[in-house]
């Protein structure tokens, strides 16, 4: 049977907005994107990040411009759980909050992007301001995995397209059985004119 991934995105809902996270002792991280980036890392020390738009507190979001995916206590059993060889999770102390919070960092990256079945797909040019992206992709609409390329992932980043944090149906389940997330979760495999949901 055919397995079924998500793709994990900042939903449209009231939501706090968190600020990309940095050493706890103060600066900035040299690679602030390297949560991002779909390989481990070794262990970063103390992280804090900073509230900046309290708005509505919630279980799973995207910090900062990078996108670091910060989770609560509860979101991260689900990855420990479900995907403990496919994510590191680094303990992150939020200014103001008493609870444990964790950033996520998704260790596995799967050359499995089904271009012919993607909506529409835009690649970065060789002569871009940022020659590394050359071959990457630009941004993909209507994105489509093929599931037959992902092992026995159940958490993962697409090759030329780390931006996207994909999770089988299986983790989705389970996140969702998480109250106050605020991610929604588009299918990336079937057709491609299949809703999203």
């Amino acid at each position: 049977m055919e397995r079924n991934f998500y793709w994990v995105n900042i939903a449209d809902v009231p939501q706090w907005y968190i600020t990309t996270p940095a050493p706890a002792s103060g600066g900035a991280f040299d690679e602030p994107w390297m949560f991002g980036e779909g390989r481990p890392l070794p262990g970063p020390g103390p992280i804090k990040a900073r509230v900046r738009n309290p708005g509505q507190k919630r279980a799973f979001v995207f910090a900062g411009v990078e996108r670091t995916p910060i989770v609560s206590e509860a979101v991260a059993n689900v990855f420990r759980s479900f995907a403990p060889a496919d994510v590191q999770l680094f303990p992150v102390s939020i200014e103001g909050e008493a609870e444990p919070y964790f950033v996520v960092n998704a260790t596995r990256v799967v050359d499995c992007i089904d271009e012919a079945r993607c909506r529409e797909v835009h690649h970065s040019a060789e002569d871009d301001p940022f020659p590394e992206d050359a071959g990457e992709y630009r941004w993909i609409y209507g994105l489509r995995i093929d599931p037959a390329k992902t092992g026995d992932a159940q958490v993962l980043r697409p090759k030329k397209f780390k931006t996207a944090f994909i999770v089988s149906e299986e983790v989705k389940a389970a996140l969702e059985a998480v109250d106050n997330l605020g991610v929604s979760f588009e299918r990336v495999t079937g057709p491609r004119n299949a809703h999203p949901e």
